[in-house]
């Protein structure tokens, strides 16, 4: 028996209904995400000028992030490290001979992510990709207590990184950053470091001579919070 054309159209019409729905549901943008982070970081200053794997240490913390939309996030992350630096083995003759410290640092800092591609799980009509490289700039604050001096201080972070989403709510995050800060006690601590404090009488200026640090990290996050759901359509 032929079917009626109004019965057809409107079976056809629930389908293709279905079927966006399921595409939909599947490619759910999600609002946050919340996870940890793990890596290196390497200081900068006048016990270590340019090279970044001379006294690498160990970072970690934990990260929450904003999606605005598959462009453009905001990220948020408390993260501890812990920094050291010595004059040894350098090309620069050091005032008053080698030295050497070390000291933990913790600092609290947001930044804003521009991704070159739409980032998601590659479904629906945005064609959005599972893989996209980033950069990003923002703003924390560092703080080291003692030995010493403690340290409390402004910092620029700027950097690259690459996003990968492994399924559709589970996200891998390369990121390699570069923190400027505007003190340049980070390395004066207790014992011979003390000695760092302006070693070479080089008066400080507003970004003139300061310290800085570098994070190499790996994170972890997990999305919560769907835009949208199946209940919507």
């Amino acid at each position: 028996m032929k079917l009626p054309v109004f019965v057809r159209e409107l079976v056809l019409g629930t389908m293709m209904l279905c079927l966006a729905t399921v595409v939909r549901a599947d490619g759910l943008e999600y609002r946050y995400e919340v996870g940890a982070m793990v890596g290196g970081c390497t200081y900068y200053g006048d016990a270590n000028y340019s090279s970044p794997i001379d006294n690498f240490n160990i970072m970690g913390g934990a990260v929450f992030r904003y999606n605005i939309n598959p462009r453009m996030a905001v990220m948020s992350a408390l993260t501890v490290a812990r920094i050291s630096g010595k004059t040894s083995g350098g090309d620069n003759s050091f005032p008053g001979g080698d030295v050497e410290f070390g000291r933990m640092l913790y600092e609290l800092g947001a930044q804003y992510e521009c991704h070159f591609f739409a980032y998601g799980d590659g479904v629906g009509y945005k064609r959005s990709r599972k893989l996209s490289p980033y950069i990003f700039g923002g703003l924390g604050v560092t703080y080291a207590p003692a030995p010493a001096k403690h340290v409390f201080t402004p910092n620029i972070p700027i950097g690259i990184g690459l996003k990968w989403k492994v399924i559709p709510r589970l996200n891998i995050v390369c990121e390699l950053s570069y923190r400027f800060t505007f003190s340049d006690n980070l390395d004066v601590t207790g014992g011979t470091g003390a000695v760092l404090d302006d070693p070479y009488g080089i008066e400080s200026g507003f970004l003139k001579n300061k310290d800085g640090y570098s994070f190499l990290s790996i994170s972890v996050t997990y999305d919560l919070s769907p835009k949208y759901r199946k209940c919507n359509n």
